[in-house]
């Protein structure tokens, strides 16, 4: 597990050894354990090492047999060992026991076709001297990030971080007011977007090729949700628990101390229960809670613990932890607000005192349909073929006259959003339920400045696109492949690598395996979600490992309350922070309306508390790299 930093220069011009030491020093706690640098004339390559694989000869970069390559690599490919003997078997010699030479081996061979090998998390660097091009790409579902600038000379800049890049002294920090208008209704930036007008992001699964000052990129995999098996119940539970087990045990393989982030939900109660069995010794176990009782599984995840015989720590998270943000927005690098990154830091950090590597439960939901809107995106499919007559007068008006709390969550409140957006189209559907600002709320929200800036943007096209390319797939199908390919990647996946990374802690995933996602993505839709019952066929597996009672209970998620701290110890840091001149002179939000929004959150008359939350990070970010 490492950062990487690289240049390559157009028209010969030399690599500056002072610029790439520059870079890759943005990024040691990536790798804390050592660094490594290539530079010969127009390219340098460098990058920071956390030593998991090979410790005592797994230095980067590493060169091919007749040093005509030289490769580096972020990230982690489980099924080297196999591939090395494959190539060996060919008469293939290795100087190394890395995971990083096997890439290497395999490019050779295979040219851009070596990613189709890999199965891992992996973002990498290939400098090619014999025919002066540098091949990158990026792991299937996005685990690892890879930012690049292609400059107007021709030159190319990538790295794993934002404050890596911007290290450079030719990379503007001119703001996408696209990526802005996308962050405010989703929380994040989506690829290939970022907050810099002149960063791009190499969206997952893809690969790129700079030659000549020239570059090319190209989608090597997609998920086919179309293609239906025929299976039984209990032979479909039998090959997911195969293939789920086998990934956890991969990923387990370590040259350093393992453990796992627990939970309490299924996923990550899945995994332990898994490595509990594939292990001799107790898998240390980390959770993470808060005071606040309504969002703490702390008591699921001890059970779990306890359960299947690991050993259990625990951590509680205070209000007093918004003293971090600074260092999460740093991290970070653009606008990035999803609460539960606060949870996500802390549970990493205190993680890394015991364990240098920990599995997770991460993408368990996108493959077998976890999320609430799964099920509702069903029910809206059959909701808007109904006539308006019978939907307005029988279910919309009597709903619409109940007195339903706009703070708390309740069965009533879902329904009542639900049938707010039922009758839409699809796509506008699925983009209303996953966003904070609407198209509704930004006509408030933005100043006349800004609403004039982004008027010839259509932020919702990034989700027309993958319901397109989803035709065939059925409307389950379409929603889990429009999750996987913008919500997984985008903010989930960002969330813990740069959480977790930035405390030098390596994270896996083995939900997130590629053969788990594309045996999954054939399963037929009734073993996803059955009777309403969301993801039917992974409970039913859960239920055999960890106690039921933790497996058939209403989805938390890895929520954090800060709607109830922006009542209390909060308060006059959100008023501070949303109603300064300086908040005010960045000509994006109508101040009355944020003073509206304050107003009706801190008396308790609304629940604003994510819609605070975006433009505090949105603020803190301006103050950290635009000021």
């Amino acid at each position: 597990m490492c950062g990487i930093v690289g240049i390559a220069n157009a028209n010969s011009r030399a690599a500056s050894r002072e610029i790439i030491e520059r870079m890759n020093a943005c990024i040691v706690h990536r790798g804390p354990d050592d660094d490594g640098f290539y530079v010969n004339e127009n390219v340098g390559l460098a990058m920071r090492r956390l030593s998991i694989i090979d410790i005592a000869h797994g230095q980067q970069p590493i060169r091919n047999q007749d040093k005509t390559a030289w490769i580096v690599f972020n990230g982690e490919i489980y099924n080297f060992q196999e591939l090395r003997a494959n190539l060996e078997k060919q008469g293939d010699t290795f100087y190394t026991n890395s995971d990083t030479e096997v890439i290497l081996h395999l490019y050779d061979k295979y040219g851009a076709d070596c990613v189709q090998y890999l199965r891992g998390m992996f973002a990498f660097a290939i400098w090619d001297e014999r025919d002066k091009s540098l091949f990158v790409a990026r792991d299937r579902v996005g685990k690892k990030p890879l930012l690049y600038s292609h400059q107007s000379n021709g030159d190319l800049i990538f790295g794993s971080e934002f404050r890596a890049l911007l290290a450079h002294p030719d990379i503007s920090r001119e703001v996408d007011y696209e990526a802005i208008d996308s962050y405010l209704s989703y929380l994040y930036a989506p690829a290939p977007l970022t907050a810099f007008k002149q960063i791009r992001k190499l969206e997952p699964a893809h690969w790129l090729r700079w030659k000549d000052g020239k570059i090319t990129t190209k989608r090597y995999w997609q998920p086919d949700f179309s293609k239906k098996i025929k299976i039984s119940e209990t032979e479909a539970e039998e090959e997911t628990l195969r293939i789920l087990r086998e990934s956890t045990k991969l990923r387990m393989i370590s040259e350093v101390p393992l453990g796992a982030f627990l939970s309490g939900g299924v996923d990550s109660s899945t995994v332990v229960a898994l490595m509990a069995q594939e292990s001799s010794r107790p898998v240390k176990t980390f959770s993470i809670g808060f005071e606040e009782q309504d969002f703490s599984e702390l008591k699921y995840a001890r059970k779990v613990a306890e359960h299947v015989g690991a050993e259990y720590n625990e951590f509680i998270v205070k209000p007093d932890a918004l003293e971090v943000l600074p260092t999460l927005v740093e991290h970070y690098g653009e606008p990035y607000a999803d609460p539960s990154a606060l949870a996500t830091y802390y549970v990493s950090r205190e993680t890394r005192k015991y364990v240098t590597v920990a599995l997770n439960g991460d993408g368990g939901d996108e493959s077998f349909a976890g999320y609430e809107r799964h099920l509702a995106m069903q029910l809206g499919e059959k909701y808007h073929r109904l006539p308006s007559f019978l939907r307005q007068t029988f279910i919309e008006k009597p709903i619409d006259l109940l007195p339903i709390s706009a703070v708390k969550r309740s069965r009533m409140r879902d329904a009542k959003r639900f049938l707010r957006d039922a009758s839409l189209p699809k796509e506008a559907r699925y983009s209303q339920w996953v966003s904070t600002y609407r198209p509704e709320d930004k006509l408030e929200l933005y100043s006349e400045e800004f609403r004039q800036k982004v008027a010839d943007y259509d932020s919702y096209k990034i989700f027309r696109n993958w319901f397109e390319k989803a035709n065939g797939s059925g409307i389950l199908g379409a929603t889990l492949l429009a999750d996987m390919m913008t919500y997984l990647p985008n903010d989930l996946l960002v969330k813990v690598d740069i959480a977790s990374m930035a405390v030098s802690l390596e994270a896996r995933s083995p939900f997130l395996d590629h053969n788990l996602i594309e045996f999954a993505a054939s399963l037929p839709d009734n073993l996803k979600i059955k009777n309403f019952e969301l993801k039917y066929l992974l409970k039913k597996i859960a239920a055999k490992l960890v106690p039921p009672e933790v497996v058939y209970r209403r989805k938390m998620g890895f929520g954090v309350p800060v709607s109830h701290w922006f009542r209390g110890e909060m308060k006059d840091f959100v008023k501070q922070i949303l109603l300064s001149e300086k908040f005010a002179r960045r000509g994006i939000a109508n101040p009355q309306y944020v003073g509206k929004l304050i107003e009706e959150h801190t008396s308790g008359k609304q629940d604003h508390g994510w819609k605070l939350w975006i433009l505090i990070m949105l603020e803190l970010w301006f103050q950290k790299f635009i000021d």
